[in-house]
């Protein structure tokens, strides 16, 4: 599967909003967002350049896309699935995003980023129910506990994001037991449990087309 491989600053820039794709690096004043906020590329600072209605969309669909480390076959199987499903699809899509394991390991500041979380999972570092689970999509549900195998808990990566957990802060819809290294699915995330920049119904647009 095609992977990018480059500059994950880049996406920032080029999608206008601070994704948090580098961990702590994002909080720090190395971050490329802050320091140079404009699109990347020879012609990044060209101002007035007007967007259509298509482009807003699709920039809407990429930001998200690259936001959960998706693929684009990837991402259209579960914009598939989310609509599907009852209730608005749009919502459905991101409840389904941030179920995923990845993504709750990062939630819960196991991991500094969504791509360490995937690379962590893939690695057998955690478990949920007590079993090993090493595939990043897996759909956590209520009740589904979360912790750091034994033998993980000393990896310093690990460590060292669990003592900047608190700067990102803990979502309503799970609990993390810091000292245990463990973490539990409350509820599922509703709608506004998401706080980054989205706007879903353009996705929802794109690909009514």
């Amino acid at each position: 599967m095609a992977r990018y491989r480059g500059s994950v600053c880049r996406l920032c820039r080029r999608e206008n909003v601070k994704m948090f794709l580098k961990g702590d690096r994002c909080f720090s004043d190395k971050c490329a967002f802050d320091r140079r906020g404009y699109p990347p590329g020879q012609h990044g600072q060209r101002r007035g350049r007007k967007v259509s209605d298509y482009g807003i969309q699709l920039r809407e669909k990429q930001k998200v896309k690259r936001m959960y480390g998706l693929s684009e076959k990837q991402f259209r199987l579960f914009f598939k699935r989310a609509d599907k499903q009852k209730g608005i699809t749009g919502t459905n899509l991101l409840v389904m995003l941030e179920r995923r394991l990845d993504n709750l390991v990062f939630r819960l500041g196991f991991v500094n980023s969504r791509t360490q979380g995937r690379h962590f999972v893939k690695h057998n570092h955690f478990l949920i129910n007590g079993k090993k689970v090493n595939i990043p999509s897996y759909m956590v549900r209520v009740g589904d506990v979360v912790e750091v195998r034994e033998k993980s808990q000393k990896v310093q990566v690990i460590e060292d994001s669990m003592d900047a957990v608190v700067r990102r802060g803990i979502p309503q819809w799970i609990e993390l037991e810091k000292d245990k290294f463990k973490g539990s699915v409350k509820a599922l995330p509703v709608r506004e449990d998401i706080t980054m920049p989205i706007q879903e119904q353009l996705i929802v647009e794109l690909y009514s087309k």
